[in-house]
C-alpha cells in the first residue's frame, strides 16, 4: 500500500518537526508546546481529534473506507529531566530538560504514519487511533489516556496496538527488532527512611546511628536478591540515591536511600517486595532503629502478543530486507505502553537510531545528556507504523 518512496517523501518535514520539538522539550504530563505542534502538524486531515483532560495528550481517529476494527499506534512525546550535551545545532533551549530517550523522534514517525494512512484512507478496512502520550517516563501518561477512555476513540476496542521505540546505540541506524511475550521489564521503586537517634560523633554508644543499617541494608539487598530469586527469572534491584547527615561529627537523626526494581514477571515482582520489606525489617531490628518503607509497584511487564510480534517482525522484513533481528532476551529498560498491552493485543519494536559513527556500541545510550538520534530512520519509522496498521486491519477483515 505505502512505498519507501512515500515515506522518504515526509522526510524534510519530519525531521523539521522532530528538531523544533527536540529546542523545545516538556517533561511530564503536562505539555502546552508540543500539545501544539502536533494539533498543528495534524491540521487539515480527515481526523476526529480529542484532548486529554488530567494530561496534555492528542488522540486522532482516522476513519477508513472500508468498514472493519480499529488499531491503535502510539508515540510518546515527553522528555527528561536532563542537561544536554550534544552540541547539535538544534539542541535543547530549555535549561535541565532534554529529549534524551528519542520521544521526539517517535512523535514525527507517528505524524508521518497518520500523513500515510490519510492519504490512502478509502482504502483502510477499518480505523485507525494515533495515541499521542504525555508522561511516559515515570508518570504513567498510559494510564491515565486509558482512564479517560482511549479504547474506546473509535468506537470499538482496538484489536491490535503497536509502538516503536528508538535507540541510539548498539547496531547502525535502520534495524528493527522485537520478540513475542515478555519484552520489557516491569518498573518498581523503594523509599527507606532509617530514624535513629542523633548525636556526637565521638560518641556513637551515646547515640543510635542510622547510617551503619542503611548501609547493611543497601549490600544486604544485593546478596539477597541472589539467593531469593530464581536466576532464570532475574530481578535487579539497585540503590541510587543515599543521604544523610550534615556535618562529618554529627550522627544525624535518620539517613534515607531511593532504589529502582527490574523483573521479568509478575511472580518475582511480588517475590522481591517481600525481600525487600524483611531485609528492611530485619536489619533495623538488628540495629534497634526504625525503618520506614514506601513500596511502590511501577510499570508492569511489558508482554508482546506472541503472534502480533511475529506480524510485526514479518512486516518490517519485507520493508527494511536484512535489517530486522528477533532479540534473543527482554530488555531491562520498562515501559508505560505495557499497561495498554494489558488490554489490547500488541507489540512494542525497537529501531536502532544510531547516529554514522565508527562503532555504534560506543555511541552514547538513551538517557545520556550526549545521546544523538539520527532522524535519516524517521521515514522508517512511518512507514513500518502505517504499514502494519494497514496489513493487520487487513488481515482482520479478510
Amino acid at each position: 500500500m505505502f512505498t519507501h518512496d512515500d515515506a522518504a517523501a515526509l522526510g524534510e518535514e519530519l525531521t523539521a518537526l522532530r528538531r523544533a520539538l527536540h529546542r523545545e522539550p516538556e517533561v511530564g504530563l503536562r505539555l502546552p508546546r508540543t500539545q501544539e505542534r502536533v494539533l498543528a502538524a495534524l491540521e487539515g486531515l480527515p481526523l476526529e481529534i480529542s484532548t486529554g483532560k488530567d494530561l496534555g495528550s492528542v488522540t486522532a481517529v482516522l476513519r477508513g473506507g472500508r468498514p472493519g476494527p480499529a488499531v491503535l499506534l502510539r508515540a510518546d512525546m515527553d522528555a527528561l529531566p536532563v542537561q544536554e550535551d550534544t552540541g547539535v545545532d538544534y539542541a535543547s533551549r530549555i535549561p535541565g530538560a532534554m529529549h534524551a530517550c528519542g520521544h521526539d523522534l517517535h512523535v514525527a514517525g507517528l505524524v508521518g504514519a497518520v500523513r500515510l494512512l490519510a492519504a490512502r484512507r478509502e482504502e483502510l478496512a477499518g480505523d485507525v487511533v494515533f495515541m499521542f502520550q504525555p508522561g511516559e517516563e515515570g508518570y504513567g501518561g498510559a494510564k491515565i489516556m486509558l482512564d479517560e477512555g482511549l479504547l474506546d476513540a473509535a468506537g470499538s476496542k482496538p484489536v491490535a496496538a503497536y509502538a516503536i521505540h528508538v535507540f541510539s546505540t548498539g547496531m547502525p541506524a535502520g534495524f528493527v527488532g522485537t520478540r513475542g511475550g515478555t519484552f520489557m521489564a516491569s518498573s518498581d521503586s523503594f523509599d527507606v527512611r532509617v530514624v535513629g537517634k542523633g548525636g556526637h560523633g565521638s560518641s556513637p554508644h551515646a547515640a543510635c546511628d542510622p547510617i551503619p543499617p542503611l548501609c547493611e541494608i543497601v549490600t544486604t539487598l544485593q546478596t539477597r536478591v541472589t539467593r531469593s530469586i530464581n536466576a532464570l527469572d532475574p530481578a535487579v534491584v539497585t540503590v541510587g540515591k543515599l543521604r544523610a547527615g550534615t556535618a562529618r561529627n554529627v550522627i544525624p537523626e535518620d539517613a534515607r536511600l531511593e532504589a529502582t526494581v527490574r523483573t521479568f514477571s509478575e511472580e518475582t515482582r511480588q517475590n522481591i517486595r517481600e525481600v525487600v520489606l524483611e531485609t528492611v525489617e530485619g536489619i533495623a531490628s538488628a540495629h534497634r532503629v526504625k525503618a520506614e518503607v514506601d513500596y511502590r509497584h511501577d510499570y508492569p511487564v511489558t508482554e508482546n502478543a506472541v503472534d502480533e510480534a511475529r506480524f510485526a517482525l514479518e512486516i518490517a522484513g519485507e520493508l527494511f530486507e536484512g535489517r530486522t533481528f528477533e532479540s534473543p532476551q527482554p530488555i531491562p529498560g520498562s515501559e508505560d505502553f505495557a499497561y495498554v498491552l494489558q488490554q489490547v493485543p500488541g507489540a512494542m519494536l525497537f529501531l536502532s537510531a544510531c547516529p554514522p559513527v565508527p562503532n555504534p556500541a560506543e555511541a552514547p545510550i538513551n538517557h545520556s545528556p550526549q545521546a544523538v538520534f539520527d532522524d535519516s530512520v524517521l521515514p522508517n519509522a512511518a512507514l513500518l507504523l502505517a504499514t502494519l496498521a494497514a496489513r493487520r486491519l487487513e488481515g482482520a477483515t479478510a
